[in-house]
C-alpha cells in the first residue's frame, strides 16, 4: 500500500467487480484480488475483501431469491465448506502462487473442453450429480478461502448442465455467499481480518452494491448465448492472468517490496 492513489484505484475497481459478480456476472469478481494483488499483499487483500463480498452477498441473496437449483446448492455448499476447512488446516502451507496457478491450468482446461464441443457438437446437458459436485465444490471452496477464486472450479461443475442463465447466476451467488461466510471464523482465527480496515471497507461498499445492480442488469438484457461467452472470454482472461501472476513469482520470486 505505499501509493494511496493506486491503492483506492485497484480497491475501487476490485469492490465495482466484487458486486458485479454478485449482481450475476460471477467470473468478473475473481479479477477483484488480483487487482489488488497489485498494490498489496494478497492473502491482505482478499481478507480486505471479505466483508465487501458479504455486503454484496445480502443483496445478491435478494436479487436471486427466486431464480437457483436447489439440487446444486444442496450438493456445492457441503462440498465447499469441505474445501474451506482444509483451507483452513493448511493455511500456514499453502503457496497461494502454486494454487493460482492451478486454478488457471482447470479454467484453461475446461475452455479447451468448451472449444472440443463447439467443433464436434455440444454434449447433452449434464445433470447434477453427487460425486462431481463433491469434487468440484471442494476445490471451489479451496480456492475461495485462499484468494477468493471459487470461479473457475464452479464453472467446470456447472456449465455443463446448461441450465437457464438467471438460474447459473443465483446458483452462483447464493453458493458463494454462503460460502464467504463460512470464511469469516477462519479468517478471524488467522488474524487476517482487521478491525482497522473496517473504515476501507465502509467507503468500498457502496462502490460494490452498485455493481451488484449493474451486475443484474446486465444479466437481463445480455442474451443468452451472448451472456456464456463472455463468461467464457472472462474465464480465458482470469486463467491467463492467474498463470502468468503463479509462474512469474515461482520463476523469479516475488518482487522487491
Amino acid at each position: 500500500m505505499s501509493d494511496p492513489t493506486l491503492f483506492w484505484i485497484g480497491a475501487l475497481l476490485a469492490s465495482l467487480f466484487v458486486g458485479a459478480g454478485k449482481g450475476g456476472l460471477p467470473m468478473v469478481a475473481s479479477l477483484s484480488v488480483p487487482i489488488l494483488s497489485l498494490v498489496m499483499s494478497p492473502m491482505h487483500g482478499a481478507a480486505l475483501l471479505l466483508p465487501v463480498y458479504l455486503i454484496s452477498d445480502v443483496y445478491g441473496i435478494v436479487i436471486y431469491r427466486h431464480s437457483f437449483s436447489p439440487r446444486n446448492l444442496a450438493i456445492l455448499i457441503p462440498a465447499g465448506a469441505i474445501g474451506v476447512i482444509i483451507g483452513w488446516l493448511l493455511a500456514d502451507r499453502t503457496d497461494e502462487h502454486v494454487v493460482r496457478l492451478i486454478i488457471g491450468c482447470v479454467g484453461l482446461g475446461f475452455l479447451a473442453l468448451r472449444m472440443r464441443s463447439r467443433f464436434f457438437g455440444a454434449p447433452d446437458p449434464r445433470p447434477a450429480d453427487v460425486p462431481r459436485g463433491l469434487i468440484w465444490g471442494s476445490i471451489s471452496g479451496f480456492t475461495s478461502f485462499v484468494s477468493h477464486a471459487g470461479g473457475p472450479a464452479f464453472q467446470v461443475y456447472v456449465l455443463p448442465q446448461q441450465m437457464p442463465k438467471m438460474m447459473f447466476a443465483g446458483t452462483s451467488t447464493i453458493t458463494f455467499a454462503v460460502i464467504n461466510l463460512m470464511k469469516v471464523p477462519p479468517y478471524l482465527s488467522l488474524d487476517l481480518l482487521r478491525w482497522g480496515d473496517m473504515n476501507i471497507v465502509a467507503a468500498l461498499a457502496p462502490v460494490a452494491l452498485f455493481g451488484t445492480w449493474l451486475g443484474y442488469r446486465l444479466t437481463q438484457l445480455i442474451p443468452e448465448r451472448v451472456f456464456f461467452v463472455i463468461i467464457e472470454i472472462a474465464l480465458f482472461v482470469i486463467s491467463v492472468s492467474l498463470i502468468r501472476a503463479g509462474l512469474t513469482v515461482l520463476i523469479w520470486g516475488p518482487s522487491p517490496g
